[in-house]
C-alpha cells in the first residue's frame, strides 16, 4: 500500500528544499532503515519503501509539481503512484545514490570498485544517528547535551577476524576466497557485485568462533559525549560528529583500519507554552482589556530574555498584530536576531461590578455605531435588508 504521510515529512525536508538536500535526506534514511542493517524488522523494511517512495516523486520534477499542487490524490489522477521506477533518473546519479547507500555493506552497482571503500578510497564504517530534545530558551542561548549510544566496535579478543584465538580459517568455496558474487539486479539494468553469503564477503569459512563476537568480529560497545547544540538550530536539523560512527565492517577490514563513520546528532526542539516559532522569529498572542484597547496603554510583554515594552495605540483592534524588533530566535548562521510578533487579543470580562455595569452602560448610551472601524462596514452592507 502506498504511504499516506506527507513525503516531505517522510524525509524531514522542508516544502522549498532543493534537490540536493531531499537526495542527502533519502541517502541517510535508506542507509538508517535498509533491511541489511536491520534483519528480520517489518519497521525498518516498511520506512525504507517509504522513503523510497517519497524520493522518487519528490526527485521528479514533474511528478513534485502535481504532489505539491494536488497531494496524493493528484499522482493517482495524473501524475501516476510512485512505482519505484528509476527509468527515468539519471543512470550516473542512480550509481552514485547507490553506492553511497550500499557503501560499507559489500555492495557495489555497476563493478566498480569494492563496496565499503568509496569508490576507491579506504573504507568506511556506517554512520549513526541519535537524537537530543532541547527547549527554545535553549535555541537562543545555545547548550550542550549529553548523548548515548551504542555502536559496533571492533572485538578486542580476535582483534575482529571472529576466529578463536589460535585457530584459523579456511578458504571459502563459494566465492573461491574473493568475497564476491555476481549477479544481475533491478530488472537487468545494472550489475551487482554483492557480498558472498556463504563467507560474508570475508573470502573464509571460520570454524571455530571466537566466544566473545561469536564470528562477528565486532561487539556492541556503549558511547557517552557531549555536543554542542548552536544558536539559531531548527527542529529536525543534524550535528554531525566526526569519526563517531562505526569502524569498517568486519568483511572489507577485519582489523577496522580505515575511516569511522560519523554520529548524526538530530536536534528536536520541544513546543513552547507561551511562544511558537516561525523560522528565526517568535510569535505571542497577548490578552488586552477593552479599555486598554480603546483608550491606548503601555503593557510588558514576556519574552525568551526578561519583559519588553509594547505601546497599545488608542483604538487598537482585537487581533492587531504589533513586532518587536530584535526579540526573536538567533539565526544559525549569522546569529542575528529575529523580531518578536505580539497579536493582541481583546480580552471581555465575564464578570464586571455593579460600578463597572453603570459605567459602561453610561459609555453605551452615548456610543455612536456608525463610526466605529469595523462595524461602519458591515452596517452599509445590511442596510437593505434591515430597513
Amino acid at each position: 500500500m502506498p504511504t499516506t504521510r506527507d513525503y516531505y515529512e517522510v524525509l524531514g525536508v522542508e516544502k522549498n528544499a532543493d534537490g540536493e538536500e531531499i537526495k542527502r535526506a533519502y541517502r541517510r534514511l535508506a542507509m538508517k532503515h535498509h533491511p541489511d542493517r536491520n534483519p528480520g524488522s517489518a519497521e525498518a523494511e516498511k520506512a525504507f519503501k517509504e522513503c523510497a517512495e517519497a524520493y522518487e516523486v519528490l526527485a521528479d520534477e514533474q511528478k513534485r509539481k502535481i504532489y505539491d499542487q494536488f497531494g496524493h490524490d493528484g499522482l493517482k489522477r495524473g501524475g501516476g503512484p510512485a512505482t519505484h521506477d528509476f527509468s527515468r533518473m539519471d543512470p550516473t546519479d542512480i550509481a552514485s545514490m547507490f553506492n553511497d547507500i550500499f557503501e560499507g555493506m559489500g555492495f557495489n552497482v555497476g563493478g566498480g570498485g569494492r563496496g565499503g571503500r568509496g569508490r576507491g578510497g579506504p573504507p568506511r564504517g556506517y554512520d549513526l544517528e541519535t537524537e537530543v530534545v532541547v527547549s527554545l530558551e535553549d535555541v537562543l542561548a545555545g547548550c550542550e547535551r549529553d548523548v548515548e549510544f551504542t555502536r559496533m566496535d571492533v572485538c578486542t579478543k580476535c582483534t575482529g577476524t571472529g576466529a578463536k584465538p589460535g585457530s584459523k580459517p579456511t578458504k571459502c568455496a563459494t566465492c573461491g576466497g574473493q568475497g564476491r558474487v555476481q549477479q544481475a539486479g533491478l530488472g537487468g539494468m545494472f550489475r551487482m557485485v554483492t557480498t558472498c553469503p556463504a563467507c560474508a564477503g570475508r573470502g573464509e569459512i571460520i570454524r571455530d568462533f571466537c566466544d566473545s563476537c561469536r564470528g562477528k568480529g565486532r561487539v556492541p560497545s556503549k558511547r557517552s559525549l557531549t555536543v554542542k547544540v548552536p544558536k539559531g538550530i531548527q527542529d529536525g536539523q543534524a550535528i554531525r560528529v566526526q569519526g563517531e560512527g562505526e569502524p569498517p565492517p568486519a568483511e572489507i577490514s577485519p582489523s577496522g583500519e580505515g575511516i569511522k563513520g560519523d554520529l548524526h546528532v538530530v536536534v528536536r526542539v520541544k513546543e513552547h507554552k507561551v511562544f511558537q516559532r516561525e523560522g528565526d522569529h517568535l510569535v505571542l498572542e497577548m490578552p488586552i482589556s477593552f479599555t486598554q484597547a480603546a483608550l491606548g496603554a503601555k503593557i510588558t510583554i514576556p519574552s525568551l530574555d526578561g519583559g519588553a515594552e509594547l505601546e497599545i495605540p488608542k483604538g487598537t483592534q482585537h487581533a492587531t498584530v504589533f513586532r518587536v524588533a530584535g526579540r526573536g530566535l538567533p539565526n544559525l548562521r549569522s546569529e542575528k536576531r529575529g523580531d518578536l510578533g505580539v497579536i493582541v487579543k481583546l480580552e471581555v470580562p465575564a464578570k464586571l461590578t455593579k460600578k463597572q455595569e453603570e459605567l459602561l452602560r453610561e459609555f453605551a448610551a452615548t456610543e455612536d455605531r456608525a463610526v466605529m472601524p469595523q462595524s461602519q462596514g458591515f452596517w452599509k452592507k445590511v442596510s437593505d435588508f434591515i430597513g
